[in-house]
């Protein structure tokens, strides 16, 4: 079976395609701007255009465009395709690759809005041990006790905590084998982090 992995929640915009598990192209891009106009033509540029009975595609958290722009694609190739549609947490990916570098227990430290950082943890298999929370930086350092953090933050965490040992990593699509099977859902929704700065308007009484 063919599936094809769609990752631009954060800076970075990254697509493949796999046979199975074996990688069959991928293409990883920093761009920190302009995925809505890179994601689709680093698809097409794939084999058959990438082509794939099921697709898996990042839910967040991260950039609000970013996060939306990848949905987008997904949803509109999965309905042209009649493919599957499944996704996944961003940190978790972030926290499989650290894994198949380092293993055991991690945290994810990843850039949030409004200085906050987007931070979870995980045990040695992957499983969530404290759930995706949005926190301030010394929140994050006074909360996070793993040793090994990863992520676009782990270095700045890591210096605010003075102790550890950090992952620069970013989320690669080409690493999705590396996710345990738990981690992919078939409720596409985006995975915003935190609450919206935006209130609905209070009725009046």
């Amino acid at each position: 079976m063919l599936t094809l992995a769609i990752d631009s929640a954060t800076e970075a915009c990254s697509v493949a395609l796999f046979d199975g598990e074996r990688l069959v192209a991928g293409d990883y891009r920093t761009l920190g701007r302009g995925h809505a106009e890179q994601l689709v033509p680093m698809i097409a540029a794939l084999p058959g255009g990438g082509r794939a009975d099921r697709i898996a595609v990042a839910l967040g958290p991260g950039s609000f465009t970013g996060v939306r722009v990848g949905l987008a694609a997904a949803r509109a190739l999965a309905f042209a395709w009649g493919a599957d549609l499944v996704g996944y947490p961003t940190l978790d990916l972030v926290a499989a690759m650290a894994r198949a570098q380092r293993g055991g227990p991690l945290a994810v430290a990843t850039t949030g809005g409004h200085g906050e950082w987007f931070v979870a943890s995980f045990d040695a298999a992957g499983a969530v041990t404290r759930p995706l929370a949005s926190l301030t930086p010394t929140e994050a350092a006074a909360t996070c006790s793993e040793a090994l953090v990863a992520g676009s933050q782990a270095e700045a965490l890591v210096a605010a905590r003075g102790s550890g040992e950090a992952l620069p990593l970013l989320p690669d699509a080409r690493a999705l084998p590396l996710l345990p099977p738990a981690a992919l859902t078939g409720e596409v929704h985006p995975l915003y982090g935190r609450a919206p700065d935006a209130k609905l308007p209070q009725a009046r009484p």
